[in-house]
């Protein structure tokens, strides 16, 4: 096994829970092949943790183990995937939720790979070549551990020659589509359509947050709304009014479908396939005023007409939808985007309301739920950042 010399600083960083690898960890050049295990080491050549090397998005590998003695087979594998199991018990149990992360990647002990629980069904996500490398064993691993699994399908979260993305592979195909609840609440998703399922499982303690406590005889406007899953969790939570808002051209009929799979109306809801900033100038010249306002966007998003970035661009999108939640409204505000740091959000959200001559108090706040595992030491793989905001009349 090859020994790959660190940094003291990376060497701090791993021992303190970091599992994710990057360039400026090594001090010499490196070179690999995908999916390579190694031995990582100090300056004196002492053992500081195994690790795999493969080029994702975040880095270029992940250590995942600081025992010299594990091996990254499906002995290991299982053990991880059986932890996994029983932290979950709950869910598991839980006849109103049957769609929750069943693995989360270095959270869970195997970097790179996530699985999904779709009512029965298991969605295995890859984000590299060099964790793909390990399919065969990672995937026996799963079914020894998780037999009751109905069926398998993959996402390709990397770029691969052949151009694939997701695939049906084993056992018995879901319905198209898959109905599956949250919180009480149907949602149609389908397993093998692109990467995208119709429902993002990181945001269920938000969603019934929402039902719960701040939709009932609301008009709530949902922005960024892709299928729609916050503006039926306002609607099965008794708000008198959704606006969902989306530039994709399917997201009507698909916001369309939830509501329809919820037995709601679509009549009695109001769904605009248009740029979220073009909405928001119609809404200002037509004086329209929300009660709830949801701001979920994508880290990055080109359209004909122009570029959003969260870091850059997130004040001035704040201080836009400010204008048209009514005094003494709710903005629930989120970022999945892992560089965009809490302080950094928590500062544009307090310049876009200081921009907006308005006071603000923050109601609660919202990070990965507990079936999204993430290692202590890892700020990055602890993504997911909301706030729910109450606009203060003066």
């Amino acid at each position: 096994m090859k020994k790959i010399i660190i940094t003291q600083i990376s060497e701090k960083k791993i021992k303190a829970g970091n599992p994710l690898l990057q360039m400026e960890d090594f001090p010499n050049v490196l070179s690999f092949d995908e999916g390579e295990i190694v031995e990582l080491v100090d300056s004196r050549q002492a053992f500081v943790a195994r690790a795999y090397l493969a080029k994702q998005n975040k880095g270029v590998g992940w250590v995942f183990s600081l025992d010299s003695a594990d091996s990254f087979n499906e002995a290991f594998f299982k053990n991880k995937f059986e932890k996994a199991k029983r932290k979950r018990t709950d869910l598991q149990a839980d006849p109103e939720t049957t769609t929750y992360r069943l693995f989360n990647a270095e959270g869970d002990g195997i970097p790179g790979v996530t699985i999904d629980h779709y009512d029965g069904f298991a969605v295995i996500s890859w984000y590299s070549e060099g964790i793909f490398r390990y399919q065969a064993a990672i995937t026996a691993a799963f079914q020894a551990i998780f037999p009751e699994t109905k069926g398998i399908y993959e996402k390709f979260r990397y770029q691969r020659n052949d151009g694939l993305i997701s695939r049906f592979v084993s056992g018995e195909e879901a319905p198209t589509p898959l109905i599956v609840k949250e919180n009480g609440i149907n949602y149609a998703t389908y397993l093998d359509d692109g990467l995208m399922t119709g429902i993002f499982l990181d945001q269920r303690e938000v969603r019934g947050a929402l039902t719960e406590r701040y939709a009932a005889g609301k008009r709530v406007l949902n922005t960024f709304s892709y299928t729609g899953a916050f503006s039926v969790a306002a609607a099965m939570g008794g708000a008198i009014e959704t606006t969902s808002v989306d530039v994709a051209n399917r997201s009507l009929e698909r916001t369309k479908e939830q509501f329809a799979v919820n037995n709601l109306d679509d009549e009695d809801q109001k769904i605009y396939v248009m740029d979220v900033f073009d909405f928001i100038r119609y809404a200002i010249r037509k004086e329209l005023q929300y009660d709830v306002t949801i701001i979920d966007p994508p880290s990055f998003a080109r359209t004909k007409k122009r570029t959003f970035s969260v870091t850059k661009d997130y004040t001035q999108l704040l201080e836009e939808l400010i204008q048209i939640t009514a005094p003494d409204g709710t903005l629930i505000v989120s970022s999945n985007a892992a560089n965009y740091k809490e302080k950094n959000f928590k500062q544009d959200i307090a310049q876009a309301f200081k921009n907006s001559h308005c006071d603000y108090r923050i109601l609660e706040t919202f990070h990965l739920p507990s079936d999204f595992s993430v290692p202590a030491g890892s700020k990055t793989s602890d993504y997911l950042k909301v706030f729910i905001i109450k606009k203060l009349a003066r």
